[in-house]
């Protein structure tokens, strides 16, 4: 999440701009302590002159060029080493490629000066050269972080500034990510990111955001100090400055542990999150809310966020015409939506058409599952927020998806669709709305998310209903009808799968619906089923201490009670009653056939 600044990373020269460390260099002739010139490097000057003549047509990183700007490196003469410092930043300005060890050395030996003029100049040939990836990985290797810390820790501006870039064009590779946050360099460039001076601000932030892209970095970074500083810098005017810092924070706040420490000492970084979202620049926009989103994965920022007048920004960037926009904001209302007392402030602020809206985005699998998954949060509310959901036109676009969208997206919507059916309200207006022919065809489904949720929402909408119209209709048909849903379940071998069946077989035995009970009793097919499955969980149960009439059991007469005749089918408890801990591996199978058996002798009885 988040990316190294684009002006580091690919800067449109190809490398760090010399111009800022050019000037003073000619007057290096007022220097008192200048050295004379031996004879072997008035030879490499006069060579180097003619080079330079002609550099478009010459390799400076190898063979005599390299062997005139080596000499004059290794000069006890600070005119020539500072001649040698500002031909390697203009040489590296125009051409980069992967270069060998006899490169960097000098130019490493050059960092390590005290002189100005030449760590600017020695600084900026490195970062240009570190905009290679080969080179990044060498000039680590070679100890290259020790004196650009060094020179990071001066006070000469134009210093930082180049010495800071480089370490950010070194941090974009991942093998040095991690020598760099334990090299002692997240310290300085902490301090530096508070510099008064905007360029040394940019390339420091950028330094920081580069070192967020690990969990162990963003620990190195967080116990550094750096977070106090990232939060103040969102107040700041400089666009480049506030999108660095919100795209670190954004990433530091995918760690659990990241976040519970901001909530206690970052009392105002929501309200600036919150207020950057109207931003001018498009992607401090996006970051912030991508910041927020991961924020609110937390159930305390859930809410501050609301508090903090987050909703009316975001229901204006997810109508936006940018697809960044929008897929960041529905991330941050979906994650938003799961606490229960924003549901009905979500729903007064105006998200449900433009979330209805977005399932249309056919070409984002991503907008389309975080926009289904906020509608079923919100389906799950109060009376008045589900009739406004179904006013909306939810019901009618998730069931036009249903069967023509990724299997993601299905898994969302089955999910909704079974929220929806626990309600008893809702249950003759999702009919109405003909969704079985939705239903049945997703219990087909390859994945058992998708199948296991549209039973569930099935067997729900055949329980405790006062009009049996629809589930007739649809009993042979579509796909095999509710009458195909039931025998392949029954047939599963999966217990889960059987469980809905046989519930699903009883709530419609115990509708009372004369003909109703004639479709059932008449499925010889079912019936034989039914007592299969009566004679396996007998067969399993068939050990010392088991009641099979489950009077000696009340952990399985519960759940015979609880989802038996009574009440609404969860498939998640089902899950959870089947899926016990390890520990109670063995108890739990038991409690899930005795439940199996109890339902089947139910449904037995009333065939009898």
């Amino acid at each position: 999440m988040g990316s190294c600044c684009s002006c580091f990373k690919e800067p449109a020269t190809g490398s760090l701009s010399s111009g800022s460390h050019v000037g003073g260099v000619g007057d290096s002739g007022e220097d008192s302590n200048i050295m004379p010139i031996a004879d072997n490097e008035r030879e490499a000057v006069t060579s180097l002159l003619g080079y330079l003549e002609d550099k478009d047509n010459l390799d400076f990183y190898s063979g005599g060029p390299l062997k005139s700007l080596t000499t004059l490196v290794y000069s006890d003469n600070l005119n020539l080493q500072r001649s040698a410092a500002l031909a390697f930043a203009e040489i590296t300005e125009k051409y980069v490629k992967q270069v060998s060890r006899d490169v960097l050395e000098p130019i490493l030996i050059l960092l390590q000066s005290n002189d100005p003029q030449i760590q600017v100049a020695a600084c900026a040939a490195l970062g240009n050269l570190a905009v290679n990836n080969e080179n990044k990985l060498l000039i680590v290797e070679m100890g290259g972080l020790e004196p650009l810390i060094n020179q990071m820790l001066g006070d000469n501006v134009e210093v930082q500034c180049n010495a800071v870039g480089c370490i950010t064009n070194l941090a974009t590779r991942d093998d040095n990510k991690h020598k760099i946050a334990t090299s002692g360099a997240l310290v300085p460039l902490t301090k530096l990111a508070k510099s008064k001076h905007i360029r040394v601000q940019r390339n420091a932030t950028g330094a920081l955001l580069n070192m967020t892209h690990s969990e162990e970095n963003r620990r190195e970074l967080v116990n550094a100090g750096a977070v106090p500083a990232l939060v103040s810098l969102l107040s700041s005017p400089d666009p480049d400055v506030q999108y660095y810092c919100t795209t670190a924070l954004s990433n530091i706040a995918v760690d659990e542990s990241n976040r519970q420490k901001l909530s206690h000492t970052e009392p105002r970084l929501v309200s600036k999150l919150v207020t950057l979202m109207d931003s001018p620049s498009s992607r401090v926009k996006c970051q912030a809310t991508l910041a927020l989103r991961n924020l609110a994965s937390d159930t305390s920022y859930q809410l501050e966020i609301v508090r903090a007048g987050g909703l009316p920004h975001l229901v204006k960037l997810i109508k936006s015409d940018s697809i960044p926009l929008v897929l960041a904001s529905v991330a941050c209302i979906r994650n938003i939506s799961i606490h229960p007392l924003n549901e009905g402030l979500i729903v007064d602020a105006g998200f449900l058409k433009p979330l209805v809206q977005l399932l249309d985005y056919k070409d984002s699998e991503e907008i389309q599952c975080h926009a289904v998954s906020t509608l079923r949060n919100l389906a799950a509310s109060s009376e008045k927020n589900r009739k406004e959901f179904f006013e909306s036109g939810a019901v009618e676009k998730c069931k036009e998806l249903a069967l023509n969208s990724p299997i993601s997206v299905q898994s969302e919507i089955s999910a909704c669709f079974a929220i929806l059916a626990l309600a008893d309200v809702s249950k003759l207006d999702l009919l109405n709305a003909n969704i079985l022919d939705a239903l049945i065809p997703m219990t087909l489904s390859p994945n058992q998310e998708v199948s296991g949720n549209s039973a569930a929402a099935l067997a729900n909408l055949c329980s405790r209903i006062s009009n049996y119209t629809k589930v007739i209709e649809c009993w042979t048909q579509p796909s095999y009808g509710i009458r195909g849903f039931l025998i392949r379940f029954l047939q599963s071998d999966y217990a889960t799968f059987e469980h809905i069946a046989l519930w699903t077989i009883l709530q419609l035995l115990e509708s009372h619906n004369v003909k109703v009970l004639e479709l059932v009793k008449k499925e010889d097919q079912l019936i034989a089923d039914v007592k299969k499955m009566a004679t396996i969980t007998n067969e399993r149960l068939q050990r010392p201490g088991i009641d099979v009439t489950g009077h000696g059991n009340s952990n399985g007469a519960n759940a015979t009670t609880n989802n038996g005749g009574q009440g609404s089918y969860d498939e998640a408890s089902a899950n959870n009653e089947e899926m016990g801990g390890n520990s109670r591996a063995s108890d739990s199978a038991e409690d899930a056939s005795l439940e199996l058996y109890n339902i089947t002798q139910q449904i037995l009885e009333f065939l009898n």
